[in-house]
């Protein structure tokens, strides 16, 4: 069932209490999967004088409505819901209806995979299931009852505790489940299906004992350790690091195959994507065991940063996510430097693969027309506003309160939280009241980044007085005004407080100590500084007096989520990848380096010049790739070239072709120049003894395999013989999936064979079945008006493999988004094909699941970015789409939005 009814406008303003409170909630499923009965019996207490009670309901058949053991007349039922009249002040109400599940193919509220029943009811799912205030402000303990056929449907699992199972009549059971925590709708949950799990019993800080379970398929249960030693990781971590323990008797975490999410926090029931669960050596690869990790431990976090604190409104979204993408990324960061060789870089790297995110994916958001403040203030369809903006750059605002305050000082403004909205639906701004009160500071305008949308871009001018050995620092933020803050009458943006972190490096690459103009002495080699104002200048005494300014080290470990307009030279970014003590700003430098020489060799191939690689890039590279001083993941990260998505957005007309034509040509160039270079490290990287998925030997295999795509790349027969020779001897998914797509990506004559024998190994296992999809759809093609090997043609053929479904979400991204949002080249194709084909599926999927549509109408709402011949046509597939009869709320916002741009 799509939702097309004529769009609202949703204000945050407008936000009003509820009229009623529910207390309680009592649920009794008979589950069906082709008609489940639902009796849901609610305690209730008016708060508002007069008001009728609305509940919403969608895609539910009313059976019954009583109030206190009596039939209720006077309610009138539309689609939205239920509206009840003449209520008492507090009573008992119990409602009786239908729903579908087997033909939910929305994977919201209750749905079938595989034979199993599950729910999803973030954010609107619940009205899916029974007539409810589906709002996060409506807080209730629930008790619920699952009954179902025995053979069937085994194992019945509900949020809390399981307080009484029994034997029913004609085969069927029973089990009763009691959560004794108030929660939101949105934090339900059932489970009952055919399904095993691994256990494990485990004593947290205070001495209680608490019951661990990890259910799956039954074929799945050997995949299931990893997602059990990394959820014992997350309980241990938050003890220790923010004194937050279990609260329920048990925890269980349930894996499904058909999910429109990574994974949801459900109070003591967590459902996931069983990509973010199942993991074995042969199946899964390093990055698949770090993101099941991260994964695991956010949900995990919700328990109190999600769950026992919560959302007022949707609107506050980020008071959840964002501060709960933190600390899984604190997590993380954490356990790889516990894991990793203890060089300092172990946690630098866990940065970078965060900000690599942030730029190529929020920062292009924040400059589009979806464009919204971390905290919005409207929108359409609250499935939409699952955006990176409110995780990750909600994450970096949350990190910026840690910069301001110091660690301890962020864990007095969390203890001050806690104490203060334990069981309670607040704000962003308790939150930083929370902040501010805890550690005596004003943080009104740093209040700023929750309402102003944008990327502020920060200029630096430096004055060096040689005979002083002073050096003033001139900072200036300017963020334009995008998405719905360019609409008329909308106020004029203010400055934002930014945490600037920075750093001076003398003449033999050592930090300075650091005294401000007014300190009495100096002090640590790095500073914080408030840059509060449009314009603001920082001075900087009793540095060495000399002809040559010591060169400041800027932004470190990305203090802020901002653009830094500065004019290294290429000699001071090559010190700075040389020198620069912070690990984060060392690898900047070299991206720096790298993205300047791109983009000037796609101004070349717009130009029609000839093409040449830069020497000092060369030598930059080979300093990183030789330097066994650096950790081989960090090594891994420094040699990556930015991304062809990044280099669009630096661009101020996107070029995809000839973006790709130059990304290639330094590839080729830098493998050709430095094979013997990048054989060394590939030998030199090789792991011993059985996988192991720790952070020091996925370092290696990262490095090792980042070798062998370059040396694929010099295009002969020994260099494609390694490769195949990795993907045959492979004992790990890692290296054989690593293998595999330098084949497929370098043209190698054998890559058509192994594809074929890739599937044909791993045909019965699902997840690695979407890794063969996404490969293909990713894969390089060639590029122009004559291109003969296209990857749209290989995409569509795929759509009609038996193994392809529209049905499935993972399988939908696996092929139709790899190509779409992980293949610009090729996506965007000069004829359009890649847009009409996307017009098709964004239809195709609305019709099934408007969720996973609207993600993949996103792919064109930067259309306006692009040269002029790609912008008419993405325009008129757009177009295309939004004409279309029958379009849901998810994605007619998308498009409208973009089109009205």
């Amino acid at each position: 069932m799509l939702r097309t009814d004529t769009p609202v406008t949703v204000h945050r303003k407008d936000y009003t209490p509820p009229a009623f409170a529910i207390e309680h909630v009592d649920l009794v499923f008979e589950l069906d999967p082709q008609r489940t009965v639902v009796t849901s019996t609610l305690r209730f207490a008016r708060r508002q004088a007069g008001a009728p009670l609305v509940l919403a309901g969608e895609a539910l058949e009313l059976l019954g409505v009583s109030v206190d053991g009596q039939p209720l007349a006077d309610y009138r039922q539309d689609d939205g819901g239920l509206t009840l009249n003449g209520l008492p002040e507090q009573g008992t109400l119990q409602i009786v209806s239908a729903c579908q599940p087997e033909a939910n193919t929305t994977l919201s509220g209750l749905y079938v995979s595989n034979g199993n029943f599950f729910t999803q009811c973030e954010a609107e799912g619940f009205r899916r299931i029974t007539y409810f205030l589906d709002r996060p402000d409506v807080m209730a303990t629930y008790r619920v009852t699952l009954r179902a056929d025995k053979a069937a449907y085994p194992v019945l699992l509900s949020n809390g505790n399981l307080i009484g199972e029994q034997e029913l009549d004609g085969g069927r059971h029973e089990a009763v489940w009691e959560d004794p925590f108030p929660k939101p709708s949105y934090l339900f949950a059932i489970v009952a299906g055919k399904l095993q799990c691994i256990e494990q019993r485990i004593t947290t800080g205070s001495g209680k004992e608490k019951l661990l379970q990890v259910w799956v398929e039954p074929q799945d249960l050997d995949k299931t350790q990893h997602a059990m030693d990394s959820l014992i990781h997350a309980i241990r971590w938050d003890e220790q690091r923010f004194g937050l323990e279990l609260d329920l008797d048990r925890f269980m975490i349930v894996a499904v195959g058909d999910f429109n999410m990574g994974a949801m926090e459900n109070k003591g029931l967590n459902i996931f994507n069983t990509k973010y669960v199942l993991a074995n050596a042969a199946t899964a690869t390093d990055t698949d065991f770090f993101n099941i990790e991260s994964v695991v431990g956010h949900e995990y976090f919700h328990n109190w940063t999600g769950n026992r604190v919560t959302c007022r409104d949707w609107f506050q979204l980020s008071l959840k996510e964002g501060l709960t993408v933190f600390r899984d990324q604190e997590f993380s960061a954490d356990m790889m430097a516990q894991q990793g060789a203890d060089d300092g870089s172990a946690r630098a790297v866990k940065r970078i693969e965060d900000v690599r995110v942030l730029r190529q994916v929020q920062f292009p958001e924040d400059a589009g027309p979806m464009a919204h403040p971390v905290r919005p203030d409207s929108y359409e369809e609250i499935n939409n506003f699952y955006t990176v903006t409110v995780y990750e750059k909600g994450a970096e605002v949350v990190r910026m309160y840690q910069t301001l305050l110091g660690r301890d000082g962020f864990r007095k403004g969390m203890d001050l939280y806690f104490q203060r909205h334990d069981g309670q639906a607040v704000t962003c701004d308790d939150f930083l009241a929370a902040m501010a009160d805890a550690n005596g500071r004003d943080l009104t305008q740093f209040g700023r980044w929750y309402s102003q949308a944008g990327t502020p871009v920060v200029g630096v001018h430096t004055d060096w007085d040689a005979d002083q050995g002073r050096l003033t620092l001139t900072l200036t933020q300017q963020c334009p005004k995008v998405g719905i803050e360019t609409q008329p009458g909308t106020p004029e943006k203010q400055p934002f407080h930014i945490p600037f972190a920075l750093g001076l490096i003398g003449e033999d690459g050592k930090d300075l100590p650091l005294q401000l103009d007014g300190e009495a002495a100096a002090g640590d080699t790095t500073r914080v500084l408030n840059f509060t104002e449009a314009r603001q200048t920082f001075r900087f005494v009793n540095l060495p007096k000399g002809p040559r300014a010591p060169l400041p080290s800027l932004l470190r470990n990305f203090s802020a989520p901002v653009i830094v307009d500065v004019d290294y030279s290429d000699d001071e970014l090559t010190f700075l990848l040389a020198h620069d003590s912070d690990p984060f700003n060392r690898w900047e430098a070299g991206q720096r380096l790298a993205t300047r020489a791109l983009l000037k060799l796609v101004a070349d191939v717009q130009a029609g010049r000839e093409l040449e690689l830069d020497h000092a890039l060369i030598g930059a590279f080979r300093s990183v790739l030789t330097d066994t001083s650096l950790s081989p993941a960090f090594r891994e990260q420094a040699l990556m070239l930015p991304a062809e998505a990044y280099l669009a957005e630096r661009m101020g007309v996107a070029d995809p072709a000839a973006i790709h034509r130059a990304r290639q040509f330094m590839r080729a160039g830098l493998a050709r120049t430095l094979q013997s270079d990048w054989l060394g490290a590939y030998e030199t990287s090789a792991t011993t003894g059985p996988y192991r998925p720790d952070a020091e030997s996925a370092g290696k295999r990262a490095l090792r395999n980042l070798a062998l795509g370059y040396l694929v790349e010099v295009g002969d027969d020994a260099m494609y013989a390694l490769a195949g020779e990795q993907y045959q001897q492979a004992d790990n998914m890692t290296d054989r999936f690593a293998a595999l797509t330098a084949l497929v990506n370098s043209f190698a004559p054998g890559r058509e064979a192994a594809l074929a024998d890739f599937y044909q190994r791993f045909e019965h296992d699902p997840l690695v079945v979407d890794k063969w999809f996404s490969l293909q759809g990713m894969q390089r093609g060639e590029v122009g008006p004559h291109a003969g090997k296209r990857t749209i043609d290989t995409v569509r053929a795929l759509m009609q493999h038996p193994a392809f479904t529209l049905r499935n979400p993972n399988r939908a991204r696996a092929l139709i988004f790899s190509f779409c949002s992980g293949n610009p080249a090729q996506f965007h194709a000069e004829d359009g094909s890649g847009y009409e084909f996307w017009a098709e599926q964004v239809l195709a999927l609305d019709a099934i699941n408007p969720q996973v549509a609207a993600r993949l109408a996103r792919a064109l709402d930067r259309w306006q970015k692009y040269t002029l011949p790609l912008r008419d046509r993405m325009r008129a597939a757009l177009e295309r789409v939004a004409a279309a009869d029958k379009l849901s709320r998810d994605v007619r916002e998308i498009v409208g939005k973009a089109l009205s741009a």
